[in-house]
């Protein structure tokens, strides 16, 4: 069986949107709440070198969080930010999904799971 740790936040539509899929698919997986339980940072830096030509990904660009800090991310060093994402779970892109260990996948695109996981 695949292992899934699945980072939520349970007021966003697009969060259980991907529950919904997986849920259909029948995959078992780990339900964390993202801002209560940020992911460990082993997982945000596998995040950052999975995004690392734009470390702006890994962010929730969309959120009041995001806005409310108004720095430019990719001026900032690695150190800076993860500390930045672990300091609150709301300025990470979500859902925020690892896959086996050694997969990050960040948002959720239907076609984009499906290419993912089958």
């Amino acid at each position: 069986m695949k292992k899934i740790i699945f980072y939520s936040y349970p007021i966003c539509s697009t969060c259980r949107k991907a529950a919904n899929w997986l849920d259909k698919k029948n995959f078992e997986y780990q339900l964390i709440d993202i801002v209560k339980e940020p992911p460990l940072l082993e997982y945000l830096n596998l995040a950052l070198d999975q995004y690392s030509s734009d470390k702006k990904k890994v962010f929730n660009t969309r959120g009041k969080a995001f806005k409310s800090i108004n720095l430019d991310i990719n001026s900032l060093s690695r150190k800076e930010v993860i500390q930045l994402l672990l300091s609150n779970g709301k300025l990470i892109k979500r859902p925020f999904l690892v896959y086996e260990e050694i997969k990050v996948i960040l948002g959720f695109n239907e076609i984009e799971y499906a290419k993912q996981f089958f």
